[in-house]
């Protein structure tokens, strides 16, 4: 064989290789759903802050979601899934099979801002969810047109009444209508984050006093609080109401509606079909969603009023809420990153 043969047959033999690179190791994936604009220097949405103090720098081009991906060198990264169950579910769906990544060990954390039941939490407060429940997946009639004796015109799907029973739905994302969560990590996760200080300001205490419920008047605080994942956004406390008996008729009674969402049942889900090939593990994903807004109006102002205040003038807690999601959030990432060998192979929370 000539030395001219002999290096063209070296050369195509190596190419298999040079191609071939190992997937890239994700610890994190951080989740937001909006950003208003560029992902740094400007007004900030759900995803700004985690760009910038997370320095998340290194851009992977993401042409098959909603917007490209970012990653830093400690093994976070950061998804802009966009807004809606449908825009967020697919974006979710092709991160998971992404091969440019391993994610087989990631955990992952939806951060994003909501709307909250005064009764249970105040502006800028941050709730870590259990049980996420579909607000979407039902029956409906059309409230003026209801029997006298429904309190709702939302009947659960393959049921004939609201609320009819036997409650027969599975909570491992069978069905989609409501997902549990993994608890002992869940709880991990409030634990770590509930003494985390979070930002007041005079207007968020000025909104809070038109609010007579107690948890409604504190400053911002961390908890465990369920959500309710609906692509329509809705205000008002009929509505409110609904969205306690449904998040309770879905839980057996178990989960506690504290927070609005949209996109949680979709990205939710996502993974857990993936985690199906064992690309992504579904019981290492967290939920927190932090309040911007109350999900009604206060005593003496309709739902038609306030959502016409709200906007034109904007939310009060929306700022501050971008923040709690960031400081809260952060100090899950932090401790993940910071000693990974400890979590790569054994879930916090769970024996």
């Amino acid at each position: 064989m000539s030395r001219a043969c002999a290096f063209v047959l070296a050369f195509l033999l190596c190419v298999p290789l040079v191609r071939a690179q190992m997937p890239i190791p994700v610890k994190v994936v951080v989740i937001a759903l909006f950003e208003p604009g560029a992902d740094t220097g400007d007004a900030p949405g759900e995803y700004q802050y985690w760009v910038e103090r997370n320095q998340l720098d290194k851009v992977f081009p993401f042409p098959q979601g909603n917007h490209s991906l970012r990653m830093n060198d400690e093994g976070v990264l950061g998804i802009l899934a966009g807004v809606g169950n449908t825009r967020a579910a697919a974006s979710l769906e092709a991160l998971a099979l992404d091969t440019r990544f391993d994610l087989s060990k990631a955990y992952w954390l939806v951060a994003g801002i909501a709307g909250v039941d005064p009764v249970d939490a105040s502006l800028g407060s941050a709730a870590w969810a259990e049980w996420v429940v579909d607000g979407d997946l039902s029956y409906e009639i059309d409230s003026r047109e209801i029997p006298k004796d429904w309190k709702t015109g939302y009947v659960p799907m393959h049921k004939t009444t609201p609320y009819e029973q036997p409650h027969q739905i599975s909570y491992t994302g069978d069905m989609g209508e409501v997902y549990h969560l993994n608890a002992g990590l869940v709880d991990w996760a409030f634990h770590l984050s509930e003494h985390t200080e979070l930002t007041d300001t005079p207007a968020m205490q000025a909104e809070r006093k038109r609010f007579t419920q107690a948890n409604a008047q504190r400053p911002p605080f961390v908890l465990k609080g369920d959500d309710l994942a609906a692509s329509t956004f809705w205000s008002g406390h009929l509505l409110d109401e609904w969205a306690n008996d449904w998040v309770k008729y879905h839980t057996d009674g178990k989960g506690n509606f504290v927070m609005t969402a949209m996109e949680d049942t979709g990205i939710l889900q996502a993974l857990t079909f993936v985690s199906r090939t064992g690309r992504v593990d579904v019981k290492r994903v967290l939920v927190l969603r932090t309040a911007s807004d109350f999900d009604q109006p206060p005593p003496g102002v309709t739902p038609a009023e306030e959502l016409k205040m709200n906007a034109t003038k904007g939310y009060v807690g929306y700022r501050p809420a971008l923040e709690s999601a960031w400081r809260v959030g952060n100090a899950v990432v932090s401790e993940l990153v910071a000693n990974w060998p400890k979590y790569r192979d054994r879930i916090p929370g769970t024996n």
